[in-house]
């Protein structure tokens, strides 16, 4: 059983090697589409993923295009603060594409507008915030997924 992770157009290094080493210790796949704010070999990342990447499963494509292209849609959600339904409520599927934007603003409005009925959110309990760290995101989620899929 696995997860797939959809990173579209990570920017910040940290979180997306912080992300690799969740991949890779839930037993997921991550799926990089770039174009990237940073280089993949940039410090940050390899110290954020520590000496794990290497052992990661992890797919780069050069842009969205190439990633939908090669990917089936019907077996995707995709979280977004604009989503109206908990990520709890996500009916978790083995190889399921999650998919997340970028830190700054999120999934395109296209792909919002797009996929509206698979689309879901993390609750949020404050009005003092928009949002959560996008590596925070990804490891409720995987997690929340792995329980429904793999329970003790």
């Amino acid at each position: 059983m696995a997860l797939n992770i959809v990173l579209i157009e990570p920017e910040i290094p940290n979180n997306t090697g912080n992300i690799g080493r969740l991949a890779l210790a839930s037993g997921s796949r991550l799926h990089l589409v770039k174009p990237f704010g940073f280089e993949i070999d940039d410090k940050r990342l390899k110290r954020a993923g520590l000496d794990y990447w290497q052992h990661l499963d992890v797919i780069y494509y050069e842009n969205i295009e190439d990633f939908f292209s090669k990917n089936n849609v019907e077996e995707m959600v995709f979280l977004s603060s604009h989503g109206t339904t908990a990520h709890w409520d996500i009916n978790f599927k083995d190889n399921m594409y999650l998919v997340f934007g970028k830190e700054s603003v999120g999934l395109p409005k296209s792909l919002i507008e797009q996929y509206k009925a698979q689309l879901f959110k993390i609750p949020l309990f404050s009005t003092d915030i928009r949002s959560l760290n996008l590596a925070n995101s990804v490891g409720i989620v995987v997690y929340e997924g792995l329980r429904q899929l793999r329970p003790l």
